[in-house]
Protein backbone atom coordinates (compact mmCIF):
# COMPACT_ATOMS: atom_id res chain seq x y z
CA UNK A 1 0.00 0.00 0.00
CA UNK A 2 1.32 3.40 -0.91
CA UNK A 3 1.74 5.92 1.89
CA UNK A 4 0.67 9.53 1.46
CA UNK A 5 3.29 11.57 -0.37
CA UNK A 6 6.05 12.69 1.93
CA UNK A 7 5.49 16.42 1.29
CA UNK A 8 1.85 16.04 2.32
CA UNK A 9 2.82 14.04 5.40
CA UNK A 10 5.41 16.58 6.43
CA UNK A 11 2.96 19.43 5.93
CA UNK A 12 0.13 17.78 7.83
CA UNK A 13 2.17 16.35 10.68
CA UNK A 14 3.94 19.64 11.23
CA UNK A 15 0.63 20.86 12.55
CA UNK A 16 -0.17 23.06 9.59
CA UNK A 17 -3.68 21.65 9.18
CA UNK A 18 -6.17 24.50 9.14
CA UNK A 19 -3.30 26.89 9.64
CA UNK A 20 -4.02 28.80 6.48
CA UNK A 21 -7.61 29.53 7.39
CA UNK A 22 -7.01 32.74 9.31
CA UNK A 23 -3.85 33.83 7.56
CA UNK A 24 -5.72 34.04 4.25
CA UNK A 25 -8.20 36.54 5.66
CA UNK A 26 -7.84 39.94 4.01
CA UNK A 27 -6.87 42.98 6.00
CA UNK A 28 -9.90 45.19 6.62
CA UNK A 29 -10.00 48.76 7.82
CA UNK A 30 -13.28 48.49 9.69
CA UNK A 31 -15.20 45.57 11.09
CA UNK A 32 -17.89 44.41 8.65
CA UNK A 33 -21.41 44.09 9.99
CA UNK A 34 -22.25 40.44 10.65
CA UNK A 35 -24.57 38.73 10.07
CA UNK A 36 -26.52 40.69 7.47
CA UNK A 37 -28.70 37.78 6.27
CA UNK A 38 -29.70 34.26 7.38
CA UNK A 39 -26.83 31.93 8.30
CA UNK A 40 -26.52 28.29 7.22
CA UNK A 41 -25.14 25.60 9.51
CA UNK A 42 -24.34 22.57 7.34
CA UNK A 43 -24.30 19.25 9.20
CA UNK A 44 -22.92 16.12 7.47
CA UNK A 45 -25.20 13.84 9.53
CA UNK A 46 -28.82 12.76 9.29
CA UNK A 47 -31.45 14.78 11.11
CA UNK A 48 -32.31 13.62 14.60
CA UNK A 49 -29.07 11.92 15.62
CA UNK A 50 -26.74 13.28 18.30
CA UNK A 51 -24.54 15.70 16.32
CA UNK A 52 -27.58 17.14 14.55
CA UNK A 53 -29.46 17.62 17.83
CA UNK A 54 -26.56 19.56 19.35
CA UNK A 55 -26.08 21.60 16.17
CA UNK A 56 -29.74 22.64 16.22
CA UNK A 57 -29.48 23.70 19.85
CA UNK A 58 -26.46 25.86 18.96
CA UNK A 59 -28.30 27.30 15.95
CA UNK A 60 -31.26 28.31 18.12
CA UNK A 61 -28.94 30.16 20.49
CA UNK A 62 -27.22 31.99 17.64
CA UNK A 63 -30.50 32.99 16.01
CA UNK A 64 -31.71 34.47 19.29
CA UNK A 65 -28.45 36.35 19.79
CA UNK A 66 -28.08 37.62 16.21
CA UNK A 67 -31.71 38.33 15.37
CA UNK A 68 -31.20 36.41 12.13
CA UNK A 69 -32.41 32.92 11.18
CA UNK A 70 -29.78 30.16 11.48
CA UNK A 71 -30.87 27.25 9.31
CA UNK A 72 -29.49 23.74 9.83
CA UNK A 73 -29.01 21.86 6.56
CA UNK A 74 -28.38 18.11 6.76
CA UNK A 75 -26.10 16.67 4.07
CA UNK A 76 -25.15 13.17 5.30
CA UNK A 77 -22.90 10.66 3.59
CA UNK A 78 -19.37 10.17 2.27
CA UNK A 79 -17.74 11.18 5.57
CA UNK A 80 -18.63 14.82 4.97
CA UNK A 81 -16.65 15.00 1.71
CA UNK A 82 -19.55 15.99 -0.51
CA UNK A 83 -20.99 18.37 2.07
CA UNK A 84 -17.82 20.37 2.57
CA UNK A 85 -17.01 20.21 -1.14
CA UNK A 86 -20.19 22.28 -1.57
CA UNK A 87 -19.57 24.53 1.43
CA UNK A 88 -16.10 25.56 0.27
CA UNK A 89 -17.64 27.16 -2.82
CA UNK A 90 -19.78 29.58 -0.78
CA UNK A 91 -18.73 33.22 -0.20
CA UNK A 92 -16.10 33.62 2.55
CA UNK A 93 -18.20 35.95 4.67
CA UNK A 94 -19.12 33.81 7.69
CA UNK A 95 -22.70 33.16 6.62
CA UNK A 96 -22.00 29.45 6.07
CA UNK A 97 -20.76 27.38 9.01
CA UNK A 98 -19.81 23.71 8.74
CA UNK A 99 -19.89 21.04 11.42
CA UNK A 100 -16.58 19.29 10.76
CA UNK A 101 -15.37 16.23 12.62
CA UNK A 102 -12.51 13.78 13.02
CA UNK A 103 -13.15 12.39 9.53
CA UNK A 104 -13.28 15.78 7.79
CA UNK A 105 -10.10 17.14 9.31
CA UNK A 106 -7.93 14.19 10.34
CA UNK A 107 -8.96 11.02 8.47
CA UNK A 108 -10.07 11.99 4.96
CA UNK A 109 -6.78 13.78 4.13
CA UNK A 110 -4.90 10.57 4.94
CA UNK A 111 -7.22 8.10 3.24
CA UNK A 112 -8.08 9.83 -0.03
CA UNK A 113 -5.70 10.48 -2.88
CA UNK A 114 -7.89 13.41 -3.90
CA UNK A 115 -10.59 15.40 -2.14
CA UNK A 116 -12.92 18.19 -3.30
CA UNK A 117 -11.48 20.30 -0.49
CA UNK A 118 -8.10 21.05 1.03
CA UNK A 119 -8.23 21.12 4.84
CA UNK A 120 -5.32 23.54 4.92
CA UNK A 121 -6.44 26.00 2.26
CA UNK A 122 -10.23 25.83 2.39
CA UNK A 123 -11.13 25.82 6.08
CA UNK A 124 -11.03 28.58 8.67
CA UNK A 125 -11.18 27.03 12.16
CA UNK A 126 -13.55 28.52 14.73
CA UNK A 127 -13.97 26.21 17.73
CA UNK A 128 -14.18 22.63 18.88
CA UNK A 129 -17.77 21.66 19.65
CA UNK A 130 -17.89 18.35 21.52
CA UNK A 131 -16.26 14.98 21.94
CA UNK A 132 -17.77 11.56 22.48
CA UNK A 133 -16.32 8.53 24.23
CA UNK A 134 -16.38 5.08 22.64
CA UNK A 135 -16.88 1.87 24.54
CA UNK A 136 -15.87 -1.55 23.30
CA UNK A 137 -19.07 -3.60 23.07
CA UNK A 138 -19.48 -7.34 22.66
CA UNK A 139 -22.46 -9.66 22.52
CA UNK A 140 -24.07 -11.48 25.42
CA UNK A 141 -22.53 -13.81 26.33
CA UNK A 142 -19.99 -13.32 23.51
CA UNK A 143 -16.93 -15.38 22.65
CA UNK A 144 -14.66 -13.45 25.01
CA UNK A 145 -15.38 -12.79 28.69
CA UNK A 146 -13.10 -9.76 28.80
CA UNK A 147 -10.76 -7.60 26.74
CA UNK A 148 -7.64 -9.35 28.03
CA UNK A 149 -8.73 -12.71 26.60
CA UNK A 150 -9.75 -11.09 23.31
CA UNK A 151 -6.35 -9.47 22.88
CA UNK A 152 -4.60 -12.71 23.82
CA UNK A 153 -6.37 -14.53 20.99
CA UNK A 154 -5.67 -11.69 18.56
CA UNK A 155 -1.99 -11.79 19.50
CA UNK A 156 -1.70 -15.49 18.73
CA UNK A 157 -3.83 -15.64 15.60
CA UNK A 158 -3.87 -12.52 13.39
CA UNK A 159 -7.31 -11.70 11.98
CA UNK A 160 -9.06 -14.35 14.08
CA UNK A 161 -10.77 -11.61 16.08
CA UNK A 162 -13.34 -9.73 13.97
CA UNK A 163 -14.74 -6.32 14.81
CA UNK A 164 -17.57 -4.38 13.22
CA UNK A 165 -17.24 -0.88 11.77
CA UNK A 166 -19.40 1.53 9.80
CA UNK A 167 -16.94 1.61 6.91
CA UNK A 168 -13.31 2.11 6.04
CA UNK A 169 -11.87 5.04 7.98
CA UNK A 170 -14.91 5.44 10.23
CA UNK A 171 -13.91 6.72 13.70
CA UNK A 172 -14.81 3.30 15.13
CA UNK A 173 -12.23 1.62 12.91
CA UNK A 174 -9.56 4.23 13.55
CA UNK A 175 -10.09 3.88 17.31
CA UNK A 176 -9.86 0.08 17.28
CA UNK A 177 -6.79 0.08 15.06
CA UNK A 178 -5.00 2.56 17.34
CA UNK A 179 -5.61 0.14 20.21
CA UNK A 180 -4.60 -2.90 18.15
CA UNK A 181 -1.38 -1.26 16.96
CA UNK A 182 -0.35 -0.27 20.47
CA UNK A 183 -1.22 -3.76 21.73
CA UNK A 184 0.85 -5.30 18.92
CA UNK A 185 -2.00 -7.36 17.47
CA UNK A 186 -3.91 -7.65 14.19
CA UNK A 187 -7.69 -7.85 13.98
CA UNK A 188 -10.07 -8.02 11.03
CA UNK A 189 -12.50 -5.14 10.39
CA UNK A 190 -15.92 -6.06 9.03
CA UNK A 191 -17.80 -3.10 7.50
CA UNK A 192 -21.56 -2.60 7.83
CA UNK A 193 -23.76 -0.16 5.95
CA UNK A 194 -25.74 1.00 8.98
CA UNK A 195 -25.76 0.86 12.75
CA UNK A 196 -28.74 -1.47 12.98
CA UNK A 197 -27.02 -4.21 11.00
CA UNK A 198 -23.78 -3.67 12.93
CA UNK A 199 -25.35 -3.92 16.38
CA UNK A 200 -27.35 -7.00 15.39
CA UNK A 201 -24.18 -8.70 14.16
CA UNK A 202 -22.37 -7.95 17.42
CA UNK A 203 -25.32 -9.16 19.51
CA UNK A 204 -25.52 -12.42 17.52
CA UNK A 205 -21.77 -13.03 17.67
CA UNK A 206 -21.26 -12.67 13.92
CA UNK A 207 -18.47 -10.23 14.81
CA UNK A 208 -16.71 -10.20 18.16
CA UNK A 209 -17.03 -6.54 19.16
CA UNK A 210 -17.31 -2.95 18.03
CA UNK A 211 -16.48 0.53 19.29
CA UNK A 212 -19.48 2.79 19.83
CA UNK A 213 -20.75 5.35 22.33
CA UNK A 214 -22.87 4.00 25.18
CA UNK A 215 -25.79 6.33 24.49
CA UNK A 216 -26.14 4.87 20.98
CA UNK A 217 -26.67 1.33 22.25
CA UNK A 218 -28.02 1.94 25.76
CA UNK A 219 -31.27 0.16 24.91
CA UNK A 220 -29.46 -2.96 23.71
CA UNK A 221 -27.27 -2.96 26.82
CA UNK A 222 -30.33 -2.62 29.06
CA UNK A 223 -32.02 -5.46 27.16
CA UNK A 224 -29.05 -7.74 27.79
CA UNK A 225 -28.02 -8.05 24.15
CA UNK A 226 -24.75 -6.07 24.31
CA UNK A 227 -22.15 -5.92 27.06
CA UNK A 228 -19.40 -3.30 27.52
CA UNK A 229 -15.85 -4.65 27.70
CA UNK A 230 -14.04 -1.37 28.35
CA UNK A 231 -14.31 2.37 27.96
CA UNK A 232 -11.96 4.26 25.64
CA UNK A 233 -10.80 6.83 28.18
CA UNK A 234 -7.97 7.18 30.66
CA UNK A 235 -10.40 7.22 33.60
CA UNK A 236 -13.72 5.50 34.21
CA UNK A 237 -16.85 7.39 33.21
CA UNK A 238 -18.87 8.71 36.17
CA UNK A 239 -22.07 7.59 34.45
CA UNK A 240 -20.76 4.02 34.06
CA UNK A 241 -18.31 3.44 36.92
CA UNK A 242 -18.56 -0.34 36.62
CA UNK A 243 -16.94 -0.35 33.14
CA UNK A 244 -13.11 -0.51 33.30
CA UNK A 245 -10.84 1.55 31.10
CA UNK A 246 -9.03 -0.23 28.27
CA UNK A 247 -5.83 -0.18 30.32
CA UNK A 248 -7.59 -1.61 33.38
CA UNK A 249 -9.13 -4.33 31.21
CA UNK A 250 -5.73 -5.53 29.97
CA UNK A 251 -5.14 -3.33 26.92
CA UNK A 252 -2.92 -0.31 26.22
CA UNK A 253 -3.67 3.10 27.74
CA UNK A 254 -5.49 4.62 24.78
CA UNK A 255 -8.39 7.00 24.35
CA UNK A 256 -11.22 6.59 21.85
CA UNK A 257 -12.76 10.04 21.68
CA UNK A 258 -14.07 11.21 18.30
CA UNK A 259 -14.89 14.91 18.19
CA UNK A 260 -16.72 17.57 16.21
CA UNK A 261 -15.89 21.19 15.49
CA UNK A 262 -17.27 24.28 13.77
CA UNK A 263 -15.42 25.85 10.84
CA UNK A 264 -16.17 28.26 8.04
CA UNK A 265 -14.70 29.14 4.65
CA UNK A 266 -11.11 30.31 4.41
CA UNK A 267 -10.75 33.95 3.48
CA UNK A 268 -13.49 35.07 5.85
CA UNK A 269 -12.48 38.49 7.28
CA UNK A 270 -10.65 38.28 10.59
CA UNK A 271 -13.20 40.44 12.49
CA UNK A 272 -15.99 38.08 11.38
CA UNK A 273 -13.96 35.05 12.46
CA UNK A 274 -13.36 36.64 15.84
CA UNK A 275 -17.07 37.36 16.26
CA UNK A 276 -17.98 33.83 15.19
CA UNK A 277 -15.60 32.35 17.73
CA UNK A 278 -16.91 34.61 20.47
CA UNK A 279 -20.59 34.06 19.68
CA UNK A 280 -20.27 30.33 19.10
CA UNK A 281 -18.41 29.88 22.37
CA UNK A 282 -21.26 31.66 24.12
CA UNK A 283 -23.88 29.53 22.37
CA UNK A 284 -22.07 26.27 23.16
CA UNK A 285 -21.91 27.25 26.82
CA UNK A 286 -25.67 27.87 27.09
CA UNK A 287 -27.68 25.67 29.44
CA UNK A 288 -30.01 24.44 26.70
CA UNK A 289 -27.09 23.28 24.57
CA UNK A 290 -25.45 21.59 27.53
CA UNK A 291 -28.65 19.67 28.26
CA UNK A 292 -28.90 18.48 24.65
CA UNK A 293 -25.25 17.40 24.69
CA UNK A 294 -25.70 15.51 27.95
CA UNK A 295 -28.67 13.66 26.48
CA UNK A 296 -26.63 12.71 23.41
CA UNK A 297 -23.68 11.59 25.53
CA UNK A 298 -21.31 14.32 24.36
CA UNK A 299 -18.88 16.47 26.31
CA UNK A 300 -18.98 20.09 25.14
CA UNK A 301 -15.56 21.65 24.65
CA UNK A 302 -15.62 25.20 23.19
CA UNK A 303 -12.09 26.26 22.29
CA UNK A 304 -9.84 28.68 20.48
CA UNK A 305 -9.11 28.19 16.77
CA UNK A 306 -5.56 27.16 17.73
CA UNK A 307 -6.83 24.42 20.01
CA UNK A 308 -8.82 23.06 17.08
CA UNK A 309 -5.72 23.14 14.87
CA UNK A 310 -3.76 21.31 17.56
CA UNK A 311 -6.46 18.66 17.99
CA UNK A 312 -6.56 17.93 14.26
CA UNK A 313 -2.77 17.82 13.97
CA UNK A 314 -2.55 15.46 16.94
CA UNK A 315 -5.02 13.05 15.37
CA UNK A 316 -3.22 13.21 12.03
CA UNK A 317 -0.03 12.11 13.77
CA UNK A 318 -1.93 9.35 15.58
CA UNK A 319 -3.66 7.97 12.48
CA UNK A 320 -0.94 8.38 9.87
CA UNK A 321 0.89 5.15 10.83
CA UNK A 322 -2.36 3.18 10.49
CA UNK A 323 -2.57 4.15 6.82
CA UNK A 324 1.16 3.89 6.16
CA UNK A 325 1.31 0.37 7.64
CA UNK A 326 -1.80 -0.81 5.80
CA UNK A 327 -4.04 -1.26 8.86
CA UNK A 328 -6.54 1.11 7.26
CA UNK A 329 -6.87 1.08 3.48
CA UNK A 330 -6.04 4.17 1.49
CA UNK A 331 -8.69 4.97 -1.11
Amino acid sequence: MNAPSSPLRRRLLAGSLLGAGVSLAPVVRSAPKFPVRPVRLVVPYSAGIGPDVVARAVAAQLARHWGQPVTVENKPGASGIVAFGEVRQTPPDGHTIFLADTATLAVNPLLHKSLPYDPVKDLAPITLLFRATFMLMTGVPGRYPDLRSLLAVAGGAPDRVRYGTLGNGHPSQMAVEVMARQAGVQMMPVPFRDGGALFTAVALGEVDFTAISMNTVAGLVAAGRLRPLAVGALARMPAHPQVPTIAEAGGPAVEMRPWAALVTVAGTPAPVLEQLQRDLTGAISAREVREMADTAGFELMPSTPQALRDRAASDLALYEPLVREGRVARL
